[in-house]
């Protein structure tokens, strides 16, 4: 069985201080005919990005996150969940101050 190449998405983000950052925006995909879906999480406001496959560190930690969801580089929702339940219980009468969305 041929293994499906992984690729992940970049955009180059100009930072205030004149230099720049290479953020991840998706990830992409190989079909048995050997195009490329790709998965954008968010759309760069250049419309440019980059397409590169993963190499092994990316596999790395790809694999470390995965048994902790939490953890470094993994997406935390404790505190966005806090806020949506502050939310429901405000709609609800109940207090609002006990949890707070982060923005």
């Amino acid at each position: 069985m041929m293994q499906k190449k992984m690729f992940k998405v970049l955009s180059a983000i100009d930072k205030r201080d004149g230099t720049t950052f290479w953020m991840r925006v998706g990830s992409g995909f190989t079909n048995k005919d050997n195009s490329v879906n790709i998965y954008l999480d968010v759309l760069p406001k250049s419309f440019q990005f980059q397409l590169r496959e993963l190499d092994e560190e990316d596999l790395r930690r790809r694999e470390s996150r995965r048994g902790d969801p939490g953890g470094e580089g993994g997406f935390a929702t404790s505190h966005v969940d806090a806020g949506l339940v502050a939310s429901a219980r405000a709609a609800a009468g109940g207090s609002a101050g006990e949890a707070s969305l982060p923005f």
